[in-house]
């Protein structure tokens, strides 16, 4: 959930100073943008994986601070609550042999993670929800030693004025009260980020829109939680409702949610995103900072607690060239390594596929229509019906099998990724289409067979994951 503050607490003046700097920034950032003072390199490529500590009965086990110290890894790094941890990647070009370069670097960090964890005697888990957790683990003795984490929680929960109530209504049906931001902490998942030429972010941003519907029913791996079987990528809506905080004078109800699937697509300029988070979001974390205005700390640590599905970002390159980046969040953490990077070479092509596709013709769909495709799709999976072009519509895996697939194989090839590996990881994704299971999907088969086991059944699932057999080859 983003970078280390100095406070847990704030006063009313930091967040009028705060607001200061904030219009400040946003202002420099549309100057720069329109100077065309961002990089415009060609593509790159980077992932964050949110991965689970668990025991050897398959409980999260809150270590993740004793893990970190003794790690002592750059890429690695805390979350929201003591059994989660985050692995970074190093930027990869997004041509040749990137996407090879970065299974191998992705690998390599995992392995590494797999035996530092068995020196603790535990082991790491990549799912999107864990299906063993308790919600009454999710509480603030569990929440990670960071002062963000603590703000964070102080100012949603008074932003909100109640508890959160989860209400999600899937293959059954689930209620609960909950009295912090912990609930959050149950979703884990698989962050692709891409940065664009800045002059053609707009058009990325409306393309991963696009993308994210295909993405999150071909990648599903969260069906339950809390033993009820919910929906197919359960943590779309158990996020949306963990952080339930809206803009100004709405609290949670208003109409502009932190955690979201956008409001629209950017029209004219990347710009357009970073201004509604300016014009509707009050300051929650209001850090200030003594760094130059073109560093963009505070527009940064704002626009970090703005959750969109797919986010823009900010960053600043090895050379000192500010740069935008698009975080693509919908995927699931896991089945396996391959099955990350299957999903990283389908999410890459679909996205410059459809930003070629959407220059040349203008959008194929409506955002109305890409909205309600995301949510068909997180809940049904591969069997949601999908809306495109001159108001067709078929199930997902009908639409991946005869023409999604093959658009991210051009996308790729657009990209100048090597064919092989475009194929190869692409095949991958075809190969979960044909035998109709993703992560979701697997779990769904093994409970039906054997009843609502869930410790053995997330016993076998860490096995599977051990093997490195791509999650459409398991056997349950």
């Amino acid at each position: 959930m983003g970078q280390e503050i100095e406070a847990a607490h704030f006063k009313p003046e930091d967040f009028l100073l705060f607001q200061q700097k904030l219009t400040q920034e946003t202002r420099m950032l549309d100057t720069m943008l329109q100077k065309n003072a961002f990089s415009s390199q060609h593509p790159v490529a980077g992932f964050e994986i949110e991965a689970w500590i668990v025991d050897n009965i398959m409980q999260p086990a809150p270590v993740n601070d004793q893990f970190l110290q003794s790690f002592n890894n750059p890429l690695a790094c805390e979350e929201l609550a003591k059994f989660n941890l985050e692995l970074n990647s190093v930027p990869q070009p997004l041509q040749g042999d990137g996407l090879r370069q970065m299974h191998k670097q992705f690998q390599q960090t995992w392995d590494q993670a797999l035996r530092h964890a068995s020196t603790l005697d535990k082991q790491l888990l990549m799912i999107g929800t864990l299906p063993t957790l308790q919600a009454d683990e999710l509480n603030l003795h569990n929440m990670s030693d960071r002062n963000r984490y603590r703000a964070l929680n102080e100012q949603i929960l008074n932003s909100r004025g109640k508890p959160v109530h989860l209400d999600i209504i899937g293959h059954e049906h689930l209620k609960l009260d909950h009295h912090d931001v912990m609930m959050e902490a149950a979703t884990t998942s698989f962050q692709i980020h891409i940065q664009v030429p800045a002059e053609l972010a707009h058009h990325y941003y409306n393309a991963a829109i696009i993308a994210s519907s295909i993405m999150v029913g071909a990648c599903a791996n969260a069906p339950f939680l809390f033993g009820h079987d919910l929906w197919s990528e359960t943590r779309i809506p158990l996020f949306e409702q963990a952080i339930e905080t809206g803009g100004y004078a709405g609290v949670a109800g208003g109409p502009l949610k932190r955690v979201s699937f956008g409001t629209d697509f950017a029209k004219h300029s990347i710009m357009e995103c970073f201004s509604e988070n300016h014009a509707h979001f009050p300051v929650l974390l209001p850090e200030c900072k003594d760094t130059e205005i073109a560093e963009f700390a505070h527009l940064k640590l704002h626009n970090g607690t703005i959750w969109r599905w797919n986010r823009p970002l900010i960053g600043i390159s090895d050379n000192g060239m500010p740069h935008i980046r698009i975080e693509h969040r919908t995927p699931s953490a896991g089945p396996t390594v391959i099955d990350a990077i299957a999903n990283m070479a389908l999410f890459y092509g679909l996205c410059k596929k459809f930003t070629d596709d959407i220059i040349d013709n203008g959008l194929p769909i409506g955002f109305s229509q890409a909205k309600d495709n995301f949510y068909q799709a997180a809940r049904f999976g591969l069997d949601a019906h999908i809306g495109w072009k001159n108001g067709q519509k078929h199930r997902l895996h009908w639409w991946l099998e005869h023409h999604f697939i093959d658009a991210a194989l051009e996308g790729l090839d657009a990209l100048h990724i090597d064919r092989k590996d475009g194929e190869d990881y692409l095949e991958l994704i075809r190969q979960r289409v044909n035998n109709r299971q993703t992560g979701s999907q697997w779990q769904r088969k093994y409970i039906q067979k054997h009843g609502k086991h869930f410790k053995q059944m997330t016993q076998h699932y860490l096995q599977l994951q051990q093997t490195g057999l791509p999650v459409s080859e398991w056997e349950y």
